[in-house]
């Protein structure tokens, strides 16, 4: 039996006389230029702990292969320098986290936290995580999902780039074992409606706004939200 062409990734999609498909997704890929400190981060770790791009094209590619086990899965959507994923991946060491982020001096940034903090339990991926989840994870795979602080896509135009969406909630929902959490966090309060509106909608789950999860390092996208008078809003739901 033949196995199933896996579907194009975003980037990667072609009309039928070859032009780009303009395609709405919710980040943007921004400069990769390194400091010399992410250099050497990268150049020590990337090998171990980053996925290729072009590895999740290959037939076989299994999570397992790239952990060297298999664990309780964490999965992590935008971990920007990896503030709160080097800490919380560390105190985490039966689980895998799985962190996806598209910015190449981020995961650079990352990979020496997750030195510093002796967490081998991570790897990254910088291919679109919504494609990832619907196509390299299957149902009931993720013990715990991470959003802290993603895009907000301020302008009413880009809403629609917004991760936290009714398509969205149903493949993170089918994703989750039944009990598992979705953790999130935002510091723009018509997202944090947004979230409620759409995951309270969503059958698979049960939850809403809680205390600040405890857990949850401050990170500079937190600290730029309080200085700036704004609220954050925790939420956290859980798979029926």
């Amino acid at each position: 039996m033949e196995r199933p062409v896996t579907p194009a990734r975003p980037h990667h999609k072609l009309t039928e006389d070859g032009r780009r498909v303009r395609e709405v997704l919710s980040y943007s890929r921004r400069g990769s230029r390194f400091t010399p400190r992410q250099a050497e981060a990268w150049a020590a770790h990337q090998e171990r702990w980053v996925i290729p791009d072009e590895a999740v094209d290959r037939p076989g590619f299994s999570l397992e292969q790239w952990f060297g086990r298999r664990a309780p899965l964490v999965v992590e959507i935008g971990s920007g320098v990896g503030e709160a994923t080097a800490p919380l991946a560390a105190a985490r060491p039966a689980h895998d986290v799985l962190a996806f982020e598209v910015w190449r001096p981020g995961v650079a940034d990352t990979l020496w936290k997750l030195a510093e903090a002796g967490a081998d339990n991570v790897r990254l991926c910088g291919v679109d995580a919504v494609w990832s989840m619907e196509h390299l994870l299957g149902e009931g795979d993720v013990e715990e999902l991470w959003t802290f602080f993603p895009d907000p896509w301020r302008k009413t135009r880009h809403h629609k780039r917004r991760l936290v969406s009714p398509e969205f909630a149903r493949l993170a929902a089918s994703r989750l074992r039944p009990g598992a959490v979705w953790r999130l966090a935002t510091d723009w309060a018509d997202y944090a409606e947004q979230m409620l509106e759409v995951l309270d909608a969503e059958p698979l789950l049960e939850g809403g706004v809680v205390e600040r999860w405890s857990e949850r390092p401050v990170t500079r996208f937190e600290r730029k939200g309080v200085e700036a008078g704004r609220t954050i809003t925790d939420l956290c739901y859980r798979r029926r």
